[in-house]
């Protein structure tokens, strides 16, 4: 019999909007951990709940601000607020917002 592998799906995806559920801030998916790849030193540092590393983690452009965050799917929900994010990158990674939905731009655009 072969091995079966546990693989986390991510409930989000790229170009999804969000809401951050502890730190009450919207934005944009950019692109997706299937587990936790930063230092553990950032973890001790900045991820104050613990949520789990083995599970999807996201960046997200952070809505009316310049900077992204790194968050852990726990942390998150899809967002209610179907408004474009204001980021200055959001042109950098996404076409026109369309449908309360933001699509990747093509390598060529």
């Amino acid at each position: 019999m072969g091995t079966v592998t546990n693989i986390n799906r991510a409930k989000l995806a790229i170009g999804d909007l969000i809401h951050h559920k502890l730190f009450d801030y919207r934005g944009v998916i950019v692109a997706i951990d299937q587990k936790f790849k930063s230092s553990d030193e950032w973890y001790e540092f900045v991820a104050k709940s613990r949520p789990p590393k083995n599970k999807p983690w996201y960046h997200v452009l952070v809505h009316e601000h310049d900077h992204t965050t790194y968050v852990a799917e726990q942390n998150l929900e899809a967002d209610t607020d179907t408004n474009p994010i204001k980021h200055p990158l959001i042109s950098h990674y996404f076409k026109p917002f369309n449908n309360a939905h933001y699509v990747l731009k093509d390598k060529a655009d």
